[in-house]
């Protein structure tokens, strides 16, 4: 339900407290890159046989059901961290790994981005807040693929400005999605969403793009959010799978990290919102990987 509130509040997040790194059992595969401080470099490549696409699919169905499940959760009240716990087992019950564990040295299962944060917010004790806007990014590892999602939530009674971001964000993304067909460059996925965020005055932020999804968490694609022409001119290829994400904002598109090397916030400290979804590039246009199974979760 919206507010009657018609502005968004100023950020002022800070940080909470960061439980330990939740266990994994040892039956369920790892990703390459778990122990490292970077993943090796990525040499296979940007389109996918049969066989890989279903692996893909099934670990993206995953990431979307437990984006459902997890989703009903999101109330005032709750932490941050306690998302975190219910999505950490909710993937490790069904035999896959939360692929945002260890990647990088991130110390958790997903990123929990609360308000003025752009992406990848730690979850910790933070407790959100009626009227609060929160991002879940979810990606599972299943059958040695990734299939990555996020989606950002409103809590309780959110005021209108953050509420028609929130909408407009998802379909500035699904504009994105609906551009990406065979034979057209890659920029275009941006060019379509840049265009729409600027009806709006929104800013459309350049540094942390889509990229190719599958074998592994980042393969060598970039999907820029932005019009990027002309680089970025690679053609669509079917058979190609990659994740659309953009991250708008009510403000400057600019931002800073926090001291702990992951937590973007808007640089005047306004809302700001992201959607993602993993695409297969069909003979016909992108295909949705990331949809929950039908009438579960």
């Amino acid at each position: 339900m919206a507010s009657a509130l018609s502005q968004a509040p100023v950020g002022t997040l800070t940080r909470g407290t960061v439980s330990p790194q939740r266990p994994i059992p040892e039956h369920i595969d790892r990703p390459n890159y778990v122990g490292l401080p970077e993943p090796p470099k990525y040499t296979g490549p940007d389109s996918f046989d049969a066989e890989t696409v279903a692996r893909i699919r099934r670990a993206a169905r995953l990431a979307a059901d437990a984006m459902v499940a997890t989703g009903r959760l999101v109330k005032p009240g709750v932490t941050t961290d306690e998302l975190d716990a219910f999505a950490h087992n909710y993937l490790i019950e069904r035999g896959a790994y939360p692929s945002c564990l260890s990647y990088r040295g991130f110390p958790k299962s997903i990123c929990t981005s609360i308000n003025e944060v752009v992406c990848h917010g730690i979850p910790d004790s933070t407790v959100l807040k009626d009227g609060d806007i929160v991002n879940l990014d979810i990606t599972a590892y299943l059958d040695g693929a990734h299939g990555d999602h996020n989606v950002t939530f409103m809590v309780g009674e959110v005021d209108e400005e953050s509420r028609l971001l929130v909408e407009r964000t998802q379909e500035a993304m699904m504009r994105g999605i609906r551009a990406a067909k065979p034979g057209r460059p890659i920029n275009v996925i941006g060019r379509a969403i840049e265009v729409y965020a600027r009806r709006f005055g929104y800013g459309t932020v350049h540094e942390f793009i889509g990229h190719g999804v599958g074998p592994a968490f980042h393969t060598g694609l970039v999907i820029p959010h932005y019009d990027a022409a002309p680089e970025y001119s690679q053609p669509i290829e079917p058979g190609m799978v990659f994740t659309v994400e953009p991250m708008l904002t009510l403000g400057t598109r600019h931002w800073d990290m926090w001291e702990d090397g992951w937590t973007a916030v808007t640089r005047d400290r306004k809302r700001t919102a992201q959607f993602e979804h993993t695409v297969l590039i069909t003979d016909e246009g992108a295909e949705i990987l990331t949809l929950p199974t039908e009438g579960d979760s």
